[in-house]
């Protein structure tokens, strides 16, 4: 399904396919628990959900320390 989201990180709208459906979308929207709802995708399209952030914008914006 296409999710369109506004990043919290940079204010841009961004689409991407998710593979959820929309009983699933809206269980999570009720308040369940991504990782419950949907155990399936992964860690870059759950906060995709939650926030709106592309893999692409947290490898520009947030950059890991050295020591991790």
């Amino acid at each position: 399904m296409l999710i369109t989201r506004t990043s919290l990180l940079t204010g841009k709208r961004n689409t991407l396919d998710i593979d959820i459906t929309e009983e699933q979308l809206r269980t999570w929207n009720l308040g369940a628990l991504i990782q419950k709802v949907c155990p399936h995708l992964s860690a870059d399209d759950r906060e995709f959900l939650i926030s709106g952030i592309t893999p692409e914008e947290w490898n520009e914006h947030i950059k890991p320390s050295e020591e991790e």
